[in-house]
C-alpha cells in the first residue's frame, strides 16, 4: 500500500470516528433526556459500575458507539486518573473483539484531520487526568470480529507500565453517540 493510499485510509477512518457515523442512512445523534433524572444514590451505583481501578490508576466512564455492520473499526473513549505520586503510562491495549487495539490522538492540522497511533504510550501524570473522547485521544479497536450492539459491553484490558492491567467493560452507546453531558 503506497503511502499516499495510507494517508487517505487514516484520514478516511478519522473522518468517520469524527463524524461519529453521523452520515450512515438512519444513523442520527441522541438528544439529551432531561426527563427523570435519577437520585444521587442512584446515580453513584451506575458511576461504581463504570470505575476500574489498578494501583494508583482509576478509570472511570468507558464507553463505545455502536457499528454498523461491515465497519472494522471502533473508537472507546474514557477517563484515567493517576492519584500516585508518580507518572504512569498507558502503554498497551487489548480486547477480544479486535484483531489488535491501539491508542491513537486525533489533531486538526490547517484544516485537516489527523490520527496517528502513540507508540510510546500515554503518560498520565500524577495528580492529573487524561479524558480519551471523540475528535482527540482514543482507544482505536481495529479489525473488529463482530459489528458493536447498543446495550452491549464490550471487555478490554489496559496495561499500564507501573499499576499493571487493569480490566474494564465499555458500554456500547447508540451509533452516533456523544459525551455523556454533566450537570
Amino acid at each position: 500500500m503506497t503511502i499516499q493510499r495510507r494517508s487517505v485510509r487514516a484520514l478516511t477512518i478519522a473522518g468517520v470516528l469524527a463524524a461519529g457515523f453521523a452520515f450512515l442512512p438512519g444513523a442520527q445523534a441522541q438528544p439529551a433526556d432531561h426527563a427523570g433524572h435519577a437520585t444521587a444514590a442512584a446515580q453513584q451505583s451506575a458511576a461504581d459500575a463504570s470505575t476500574f481501578k489498578a494501583g494508583d490508576i482509576t478509570v472511570t466512564a468507558p464507553w463505545t458507539r455502536a457499528t454498523p455492520g461491515g465497519a472494522k473499526v471502533a473508537g472507546g473513549y474514557l477517563k484515567i486518573v493517576n492519584n500516585g505520586s508518580a507518572a504512569d503510562r498507558l502503554v498497551k491495549a487489548e480486547s477480544a473483539i479486535a484483531g489488535h487495539v491501539e491508542i491513537h490522538e486525533m489533531t486538526m492540522t490547517g484544516g485537516v484531520m489527523k490520527m496517528r497511533p502513540i507508540t510510546d504510550g500515554l503518560v498520565i501524570k500524577p495528580g492529573q487526568s487524561v479524558e480519551l473522547a471523540p475528535s482527540g485521544l482514543h482507544v482505536m479497536f481495529m479489525d473488529l470480529k463482530q459489528p458493536l450492539k447498543q446495550g452491549e459491553t464490550v471487555k478490554a484490558t489496559l496495561a499500564f507500565e507501573k499499576a499493571g492491567p487493569l480490566e474494564v467493560v465499555f458500554k456500547v452507546n447508540a451509533l452516533g453517540a456523544t459525551p455523556t453531558h454533566k450537570h
